[in-house]
């Protein structure tokens, strides 16, 4: 195999594995939905990334035909072959024929390698080694899995503990016992929560159906238990967290709910109306039901306002600080507002308040608390006491928890559901030692039990005193829905006997699934728990390692793993006592930026950035001299990127591609507004043999806009838009500079990799905005800074307000600055709003009402033409009479004024989407914005072409042209000869 070059390097059809990678069904049976981890990467992504990384890009050629089209043909077949590979589950028949391709491949190599002929047959028989690919970041195991199931030797690493054991539940266990052991998993799984349900069934609410007549439908929970007919089926115990009247007068009960919202669906609306018991001073509630909100008679979101809210017995105000000091001194109290059931004559939730309850209930709290007390000292060593650590951006970089009178992972969780899942960890400990005395062998037993933990583990997503209440879609919303643990002023405790979608059972049923789905494939991945910057492997042994690396402090894997790892321990610690040994997660070789445990900012930086370089430098040492590293990145700040980029240059890597891959589903709950990214970057990297410096001026610059131009146009072809765009062309523009181990000026100093990395991104830009306006690039040069800034904020990001590292790079080659007496973000009507560190544009309707704006300066200098533009829109939307007078006072080009109209209305990108499938991303700024923006363009002649024509409406003079004469090279792409007007 002379030329070695591989598919990845060559070509990827992004479109289809996007599409298919974005709708992939998380449903029950993929691995995703066996226990829950942090930013999982779709399965058929990996699947592509595994496969174009050990096919060569010559596998797809054909031998005949003309030399000019061989290569566009070769890609045609590869692409159809990858959308036919690239499908969940997948096709066996095409995985079968992927492994084929691969192994012949491999065989090729080992001949090369050795001089001795290898075949496959040679490696499908032992005789020769399978090829090695690594994740050595393999958090949810989505790569390693892949890469097994393509046929080779997959290895998967990880520090965290609680990572490991979903690896080997999720890569190892059902490749080495088969998907039959799901059913073991099953029996014994049920019979835990038998025994279970046996144990606690004293501790929880018993409420008999009012009815004249008995139920006629039973509900199923376990082996022969059901619900008795005449009792309802709990499916959680609806709370409120209290606190006391700081009005000594008063001395009230006073509920911190933020809402009563039960159920807000078109169907009907369910919603709890408080009722002030001004003699007892607590509050009572009413269940109100309604065919729609107005009808209900009460707003039901007039609760507390994040953590301050009114006395409702004396109208004392208690403010935030008040509320949240009590909390982390004394503790909150809590007061029982409905039980949600399941309702006995239909689907459906049912609510129930009935004032007997709450003394029930605190007798059955104060029950499960003094047996979960036994029960721990029973189970040896626990971890409940510890204090929750910080989760999320602003806790990795504060050290704070935002977890007010919540401070340990024991208060996180009700003493009834301590107490059930205490008992739980018990009845999996005692079904381990039974397995071993029914004879069933060791390997075996530990991999059922193992299972069993994770299954107590994923209870607790739900079973904790932090979840929240989906009243759109009448569920529990897990406490990993979002990207940190939120303090929650009203929430559901869940009964996981209930017989509900998110009860016991239903959670066996995803892991058993997962097993059976997975246990198909009897290939194991090799399962190590252990640093990516100590990697225990020999040097040059992988032919591959593609991971997924933390994003700086995007995630907190081990903070959020706590709450796993803290049930894990004391139910199936024992069976793993090394990976165990802490009181919680390992987090000192972390590869996260985590502030508040480095200590700074400046210190989580370089801890990050040498932690990475560490890790790829492994990677660098393990792989074979012609090896792929292939890294997933999708995280948008340039700090990030810059890290990855000098990490990758140092470690002896240089760029060959870049990819994006829409990763991303369509409602993700965490990103919700925000400028994340839709797709994952996946980088291609060869090791670079030997040092080599280059220099800027005569080799990186030329070669930059050479890489950068080809491929802001094939992306653009394919479809990519927006940020992705941006990040992709980024991506590949970095192999003009990671070709060299070092990069110098002609004077010999060396170009930091933040310099260009703004270098890179400039040309981007750049380039992108020739395709926004379609115009050549001196069009482009000749509009105004603020106006291209704008555009491609508008282009890449929308109405998505982004921090200041990220908002700055749109200043790059704009010749303007964000901050300062003339930046961006100064005077009362500034294009950028800067907010607690964040940076959003203003639209027309926040800036157009301001009389000056759009007017020439005091030394005669045109105003930019975005803010000409929105003082007529909102002139045209508001006072119509005085456009004409503003126009001829204003004066702009109208040319170039018309151009970026049309761009921000999205008419500028008509079209674009027959030929590369932009017409989704033609609206690329707010709403109101692009309404008025259409009504502008539809009407351009009468209201801006007449007024500003070379004659004088009122002088029917010729008017002397005000633009400088390097003006007149800019041309719409809609006023172009052959084109129509408007």
């Amino acid at each position: 195999m002379t030329d070695d070059r591989r598919l990845i390097e060559d070509f990827l059809p992004v479109n289809s594995v996007g599409e298919a990678a974005s709708s992939e069904p998380r449903t029950k049976g993929h691995i995703s939905t066996l226990h829950v981890w942090r930013a999982r990467r779709p399965l058929v992504a990996c699947r592509a990334a595994v496969y174009g990384a050990l096919v060569p890009a010559s596998r797809f050629v054909p031998e005949n035909g003309p030399d000019n089209k061989k290569g566009s043909l070769g890609r045609a077949n590869a692409a159809r072959f990858i959308e036919r590979l690239c499908k969940y589950p997948g096709n066996p028949t095409v995985i079968k024929e992927a492994q084929r391709h691969i192994l012949e491949a491999h065989a090729e190599r080992l001949t090369e390698e050795s001089g001795k002929k290898v075949t496959v047959v040679d490696i499908e028989e032992g005789r020769a080694p399978r090829p090695k690919v690594l994740d050595m970041f393999a958090g949810g195991g989505a790569i390693p899995i892949e890469a097994a199931r393509l046929g080779c030797e997959s290895h998967a690493l990880d520090l965290n503990p609680v990572a490991y054991l979903i690896e080997l539940c999720t890569v190892t266990f059902p490749q080495q016992f088969g998907a039959e052991l799901a059913d073991d998993i099953e029996k014994w799984g049920k019979t835990i929560l038998k025994k279970t349900q046996e144990a606690v069934s004293d501790v929880l609410a018993r409420i008999p159906v009012a009815r004249k007549q008995p139920r006629a439908i039973q509900r199923t929970l376990g082996d022969g238990d059901r619900t008795p007919a005449d009792e309802y089926s709990v499916v959680a115990y609806y709370w409120t967290r209290t606190i006391p009247c700081p009005n000594p007068q008063c001395k009230g009960t006073v509920p911190l709910y933020r809402q009563t919202w039960l159920r807000k669906k078109s169907s009907g609306y369910v919603a709890l109306k408080p009722v002030p018991d001004m003699g007892r001073r607590i509050m009572r509630f009413q269940v109100v039901e309604a065919r729609s909100a107005s009808a209900l008679g009460f707003d039901p979101t007039t609760g507390s306002a994040g953590s301050s809210t009114v006395c409702p017995f004396c109208q004392t105000a208690l403010d935030g600080p008040y509320v949240r000091r009590y909390g982390d001194e004394k503790g909150f109290g809590q007061q029982l507002m409905c039980v949600i059931a399941l309702n006995p004559d239909g689907p459906g939730k049912f609510y129930l308040v009935d004032e007997s309850l709450a003394a029930i209930e605190a007798e059955h709290q104060a029950m499960a608390e003094k047996r979960a007390e036994e029960i721990e000292r029973e189970l040896g060593p626990s971890s409940l006491d510890e204090v929750i650590p910080p989760t999320g951006n602003a806790g990795l970089a504060t050290g704070n928890s935002y977890l007010y009178g919540i401070r340990t992972f024991r208060q996180a969780f009700t003493p009834r559901q301590r107490y059930i899942l205490l008992t739980m960890a018990r009845e999996v400990r005692r079904a381990y030692q039974e397995m071993l005395d029914q004879g069933v062998e060791p390997e075996r037993a530990k991999a059922i039990t193992t299972y069993l933990g994770l299954w107590v583990s994923r209870l607790t997503d739900r079973c904790n005193g932090l979840a929240r209440w989906n009243n759109a879609g009448e569920k529990i919303e897990s406490l990993t829905s979002m990207k940190r643990f939120a303090m929650t002023w009203d929430f559901p405790e869940v009964n996981i006997f209930g017989g509900a979608s998110g009860d016991a059972l239903s959670q066996l049923d995803f892991i058993t699934a997962a097993v059976r789905q997975e246990g198909q494939f009897r290939n194991p991945v090799r399962v190590v728990r252990g640093s990516a910057s100590e990697l225990p492997y020999d040097n040059g042994i992988f032919d591959a390692v593609i991971t997924d690396p933390p994003y700086y402090d995007n995630e907190s894997y081990s903070e959020l793993s706590d709450v796993c790892y803290v049930w894990l321990r004391p139910t199936i610690g024992f069976l793993y006592p090394e990976h165990f040994a802490g009181q919680l997660t390992p987090k000192k070789k972390e590869c996260v930026a985590a502030a508040y445990r480095q200590g700074g900012k400046q210190q989580a930086r370089d801890y990050y950035e040498d932690t990475l370089f560490q890790s790829l430098r492994e990677a660098h040492r393990v792989t074979k001299p012609g090896g792929i590293l292939i890294v997933v990145y999708a995280h948008k700040t340039t700090l990030g990127w810059a890290t990855l980029v000098d990490a990758l240059r140092r470690a002896g890597y240089e760029v060959a591609e870049a990819w994006p891959l829409t990763t991303e589903t369509k409602a993700r709950v965490a990103h919700q507004g925000d400028a994340a990214l839709a797709s994952s970057i996946f980088l291609v990297a060869r090791r670079r043999e030997g040092p080599e410096t280059g220099s800027y001026e005569d080799q990186v610059r030329q070669d930059l806009e050479k890489i950068v131009r080809e491929r802001v146009d094939s992306l653009w072809k394919m479809g990519i838009t927006g940020a992705d765009l941006v990040i992709a062309a980024v991506g590949a523009g970095l192999r003009a500079f990671t070709r060299f181990s070092r990069v110098e000026y002609a004077n010999g100093e060396e170009v930091p990799a933040e310099k260009f990395l703004a270098e890179v991104e400039g040309v981007v830009l750049e380039t992108l905005l020739e395709k926004i306006f379609g115009v050549t690039g001196s069009g482009v040069a000749a509009v105004d800074g603020p106006t291209r800034f704008y555009v491609l904020w508008r282009y890449a990001y929308k109405a998505a307000e982004m921090d200041a590292g990220e908002a700055i790079v749109f200043t790059y080659g704009q010749n303007v600055e964000l901050d300062g007496q003339n930046g961006l973000s100064s005077g009362s009507r500034a294009l950028v709003e800067k907010k607690k560190g964040k940076y959003r544009l203003r639209d027309f309707a926040e800036r157009g009402d301001d009389e000056k704006l759009g007017l020439p300066k005091d030394d005669g200098k045109p105003a930019p033409l975005i803010d000409i533009l929105h003082r007529i829109l909102w002139l045209l939307e508001n006072e119509p009479r005085k456009l004409n007078d503003f126009l001829d006072e204003a004066r702009p080009d109208r040319e170039r004024l018309r151009l970026v109209a049309q761009t921000l209305a999205g008419t500028a990108l008509e079209g674009a989407g027959q030929a590369g499938g932009l017409s989704h991303q033609n609206i690329i700024t707010t709403p109101a914005e692009v309404s008025a923006l259409k009504k502008l363009v539809a009407n351009w002649r009468t209201l801006i072409e007449a007024r500003l024509s070379d004659v004088d409406l009122k002088t029917k003079q010729m008017r002397i042209p005000r633009r400088p004469e390097s003006e007149h090279t800019c041309t719409s792409s809609l006023d172009r000869p052959g084109q129509a007007p408007s």
